[in-house]
């Protein structure tokens, strides 16, 4: 829980709205998200970071689960999916996804982007529905696929300034091009003149994804709300992207600890409603 927290404020607020046995089940999710997320904040070479998910990797595969390896989050993490029954290829895809993390390869496509997005974002909120309801999670799992997509490129966009500093570039070479640049030149200076063009077009895709989880989003069970939550803190992001006198090239203000509280209070009592 206090690793979350720490990494991943905000779907630490939405695990609150859990119900209280399936708690740490979820921590343990987002906290071992948070790790290999941030792999390459902490491991600065590329083969290193790799060296650390293969090391995830086998622990995962490895049938030892009552065996702890003295590691919080592995053992947490071993011990969540032993209980639950969680499909380990899902964690095998997740950290095979990750070493895209680790380089400045400019990312290709627009379908490189979501099947990115899928593997990373849209399986841990799968992986979660799981956990709080097993029998309702799997007739939602396309409905994940459009959540993951939608919170992933929201989260891409916050981390905007982060990732150019670093020379990295997640908008799709395809979306750069069509609005007359390159990510070579994105990542330098202020970005080129097609820059805002290309932002404004990986908003419109967030939006696209989050406008069709949103259409079957009222179907949703109350059980499996709690995965699903983050979406709402997507959609206020979004929105004040699109209200900011200042791009998201230049960074976008977190919302407020009282916002963000206010409007999973009003989403995880009311639900979505129906479009």
């Amino acid at each position: 829980m206090d690793a979350v927290r720490a990494a991943d404020h905000d779907r630490y607020l939405t695990a609150l709205y859990a119900p209280a046995d399936k708690r740490d089940a979820l921590f343990s999710l987002y906290a071992f998200n948070a790790e290999i997320a941030g792999i390459r904040d902490r491991i600065h070479e590329a083969l290193p970071g790799e060296v650390r998910l293969q090391w995830w990797r086998d622990l995962i595969a490895a049938d030892n689960d009552s065996a702890g390896v003295g590691h919080p989050v592995a053992d947490a993490l071993k011990a969540t999916i032993s209980a639950h029954r969680l499909p380990r290829l899902a964690f095998d895809n997740m950290l095979e996804a990750r070493i895209f993390d680790l380089y400045d390869d400019p990312m290709p496509s627009r379908t490189d982007l979501e099947g990115y997005c899928g593997e990373t974002a849209a399986a841990l909120i799968q992986l979660a529905a799981m956990v709080l309801d097993p029998v309702e999670a799997p007739k939602f799992a396309e409905l994940a696929g459009r959540a993951g997509c939608a919170q992933a490129m929201t989260g891409l966009l916050l981390l905007l300034p982060l990732h150019r500093k670093r020379g990295q570039c997640f908008i799709p070479a395809e979306i750069l091009a069509a609005a007359g640049s390159s990510p070579e030149a994105f990542v330098v200076g202020d970005g080129g003149p097609g820059a805002q063009r290309a932002v404004a077009a990986m908003i419109a895709l967030a939006r696209e994804h989050l406008s069709a989880f949103e259409r079957g989003a009222a179907a949703l069970p109350v059980s499996l709300r709690p995965a699903f939550l983050p979406l709402v803190l997507s959609r206020a992001y979004l929105d004040k992207m699109e209200g900011a006198r200042h791009s998201p090239l230049d960074g976008v203000a977190r919302l407020s600890a009282l916002r963000r509280h206010w409007l999973l209070l009003r989403r995880a009592s009311k639900g979505w409603p129906a479009l």
